[in-house]
């Protein structure tokens, strides 16, 4: 794995067969009109919360659209969007912006970072927009559970922001599986070559450091409890810290699980358990740990056996595959799948690289027929679905279980050692009670979900 300034850093694996050199190939999705939705033919109204970054990316992937209203607390990572969208009316406080701008959304993208997914989600959800956001879909268990429900109550267009759901190798990738390229799959080895971690900067937060002008540092905490501004926040170092970011795991899991979470239909884990090296949840418990193997157990599935991923992260490694020639590499960010008559490996963002290992069987191998639709792209998935398609890939429904299980992760995690029983159905380790108080965090004062 490559290092850069002592940090362990993400490196895509590119496979090398001629399976994983396939054009990829794109079907035009097809909108159907319903009542109250827009036409088909007609643009869709999106208000923006969060537009620097990832928002950013997303905004440009939607420029076809009428971008209409953007909201942002800072307003130096702005300055781009608004640049690109002048016409569109500009905000600090997404609560402001959906009040005034009410009539005049049809759907809103929000891309804050994870602390703040839920109540912006969850008020735009409310009020009947459409709603696109970013992964992972929300902080908590508890947050998931209910976005999910609000969005199915409010009949609402939703997709997940793992972009790789929507690319040509997931698709190929359920297809080998689904034909038994390699039998039935017992075993899964999830690797994530990043850490987030910040415990050489603990102290450092200490500090007392102003906020700069352009951040409403207020409404960039938003839900979380307060504390001081720090440059080790913001912007994009959040993810490291508890209170506001998932760390490497929720970054990570909805691109590099996504593809065994559809293939192998894997729903809810049973179990969770994490070791953490010399990771002191009560010592280092406001960031994440340097290295970290969480494994879970999922059931059966109709027919389908018992499964067992492990999530290695960080230093962590897993075994090296026998299969693999001695000048093949282990991915550093993706998956060896292991059924019982041989193994696959992929990269992240949609199962890039797949290929059977060892060499040999590759090339033996025959490709099933297409059997999955393509898709036309992640983000024309959800504006379809918006004017009355059928729903977009990685809808909430598909998004927020899978969200899920990088949050058991994470409480494994802050329980090092500690096997959790889990119940989806009743949202509860049930032989654990303080594990239980994780699925949820309390709201500052001023603000609900």
């Amino acid at each position: 794995m490559k290092k850069q300034n002592g940090r362990i850093t993400r490196r895509t694996f590119l496979g090398g067969t001629a399976a994983s050199a396939a054009a990829f190939s794109f079907l035009p999705g097809r909108a159907l009109g319903r009542e109250g939705a827009p036409s088909p033919n007609s643009k869709l109204n999106i208000a923006a919360v969060g537009v620097g970054g990832r928002g950013l990316a997303n905004l440009h992937d939607l420029r076809d659209e009428n971008i209409v209203a953007l909201c942002d607390v800072d307003q130096e990572r702005a300055a781009k969007a608004y640049e690109q969208f002048p016409n569109a009316r500009r905000f600090r406080d997404f609560r402001r912006m959906l009040e005034q701008m009410d009539k005049e959304v049809d759907a809103v993208v929000v891309s804050t970072p994870d602390h703040a997914h839920a109540v912006a989600c969850m008020m735009a959800i409310r009020m009947g927009k459409h709603v696109y956001c970013e992964k992972p879909l929300a902080h908590s268990v508890y947050e998931v559970r209910e976005i999910v429900k609000a969005a199915r109550k409010h009949k609402v267009a939703t997709q997940l922001g793992n972009q790789g759901h929507s690319a040509e190798d997931i698709r190929r990738f359920c297809e080998w599986i689904w034909d038994g390229a390699i039998g039935k799959v017992r075993e899964v080895h999830a690797i994530c070559g990043s850490s987030y971690s910040r415990i050489g900067r603990l102290d450092a937060i200490k500090e007392a450091v102003p906020a700069p002008p352009t951040l409403d540092w207020d409404l960039w905490l938003g839900p979380a409890p307060y504390r001081p501004y720090h440059p080790e926040y913001v912007p994009g170092k959040w993810r490291s810290w508890m209170a506001f970011g998932t760390g490497a795991i929720g970054d990570w899991v909805c691109h590099v699980v996504d593809p065994v979470f559809w293939a192998l239909n894997l729903g809810h884990p049973t179990s969770v358990e994490a070791e953490t090296g010399d990771y002191d949840p009560e010592k280092h418990g406001e960031t994440f740990p340097r290295a970290s193997t969480v494994r879970y157990e999922f059931p059966a599935r109709g027919d389908l056996p018992p499964v067992k991923l492990t999530w290695y992260e960080g230093a962590s490694e897993p075994p090296r595959p026998e299969e693999l020639e001695p000048d093949q590499k282990v991915t550093d960010m993706g998956a060896i799948v292991i059924g019982d008559k041989g193994k696959i490996m992929y990269g992240s963002h949609g199962a890039g690289g797949a290929r059977i290992i060892p060499r040999a069987k590759m090339k033996e191998y025959k490709p099933p027929p297409r059997t999955i639709p393509r898709s036309a792209g992640h983000h024309v998935e959800w504006v379809a679905a918006c004017k009355g398609g059928k729903p977009a890939g990685s809808n909430f429904d598909y998004g927020g279980p899978l969200t899920e299980i990088a949050l058991l992760g994470i409480i494994a995690m802050r329980c090092k050692g500690r096997r959790l029983l889990w119940s989806a159905e009743k949202m509860e380790f049930t032989n654990d009670k303080e594990a239980n108080r994780y699925l949820h965090f309390p709201y500052r004062k001023g603000w609900t979900l």
